[in-house]
């Protein structure tokens, strides 16, 4: 193959690969969205073909292994942050639980955007059940917001990192 023709498919490769990225990182903005693990599948597939042409050494397998204990934490911390501000308001698992629930299902079934509208108000209406005031479940409903919001921030802050990280590995 003329080295022209490998230096365009190396460059087409990783424009594809960052566009991907990027798209994952995009899709943090929704809680149920997976895009720390689809960022990591991404390095994943990347590493392979690198590996498969024989380009992977040591410290780019360090690289591939730092994105994967990114992702581990950024998974589990996403999820430590929300129910934390909502025991913070001493909601009960019960209603947390449900909250995370009608997300999941209301975004397999219709779309993402859709359940992040459908976990807010699955906590309210469980809230406004078990305690009957308005009032304190729209601060039950506010809590899952605020801790939305403060997880969205570490997820993204999490993926900006896999991106740097990737780029580092990629390019240097």
């Amino acid at each position: 193959m003329p080295e022209w023709l490998t230096f365009f498919l190396q460059v087409a490769f990783e424009t594809l690969t960052l566009f991907a990225l990027l798209v994952g990182l995009a899709g943090l903005i929704v809680p149920v969205f997976p895009g720390l693990t689809i960022m990591w599948l991404v390095t994943l597939l990347y590493a392979l073909v690198q590996n498969w042409r024989g380009l992977m050494s040591g410290w780019d397998w360090l690289a591939f292994a730092f994105i994967t204990l990114l992702m581990i934490g950024g998974n589990v911390v996403d999820n430590i942050i929300i129910a934390a501000k909502m025991r913070d308001q001493f909601i009960p698992w019960s209603s947390i639980v449900l909250a995370f629930a009608a997300g999941i299902v209301v975004s397999l079934f219709l779309t993402p955007l859709a359940g992040l509208v459908a976990a807010p108000l699955g906590l309210f209406l469980a809230e406004l059940y078990r305690l009957k005031d308005r009032r304190a479940a729209l601060k039950s409903a506010k809590a899952y917001m605020i801790g939305w919001g403060w997880a969205f921030g570490a997820r993204f802050a999490i993926g900006v990192i896999i991106i740097g990280s990737w780029m580092l590995w990629a390019w240097i």
